[in-house]
C-alpha cells in the first residue's frame, strides 16, 4: 500500500484532517473521530471502521484480524494490504468515512459543512 495514496483519499473525504498519534501511526479522523489510522512502521498494518453485520466476516478474512483495542467498537485491522484491490480499499475507507460521520450531531455537522 502506497502511504500517499492512502492520504490522498482519506483527504479527499470532506472535513477530513490528519494526526500521527501513538508515536507512528498516521490517523485520519473527522470531527475528531478516527475512521482509518495506518502504521508507518513496516509491514504496514491499517485498521478501519465496518458495519456490526461485517465485522465477523471480515475479522476471521485472510489478512485480516479484528484490530487491537478497537475490536468492541467493530474495527478491522488489514494485516497484508496487498489483499485488496485499490476499488476495495476506496469502498473500505468510504464507508468506515460514512459510519463515523452519521455518528456526529447535526450541530457539528452544520459546523463542518456537512449537514444535507
Amino acid at each position: 500500500m502506497d502511504i500517499e495514496w492512502l492520504r490522498k483519499l482519506c483527504l479527499s473525504l470532506p472535513a477530513t484532517t490528519e494526526d500521527i498519534k501513538w508515536g507512528n501511526d498516521l490517523c485520519f479522523l473527522i470531527a475528531g473521530k478516527m475512521f482509518c489510522v495506518a502504521s508507518l512502521d513496516h509491514p504496514q498494518k491499517i485498521a478501519f471502521k465496518v458495519p456490526d453485520e461485517m465485522f465477523e466476516e471480515l475479522s476471521n478474512a485472510e489478512g485480516f484480524i479484528p484490530a487491537p483495542y478497537m475490536a468492541r467498537a467493530k474495527w478491522v485491522l488489514v494485516e497484508d494490504t496487498s489483499r485488496l484491490t485499490k476499488k476495495e480499499w476506496e469502498a473500505y475507507i468510504l464507508h468506515s468515512y460514512k459510519l463515523v460521520k452519521q455518528k456526529l450531531s447535526k450541530k457539528l455537522l452544520i459546523e463542518l459543512g456537512l449537514y444535507k
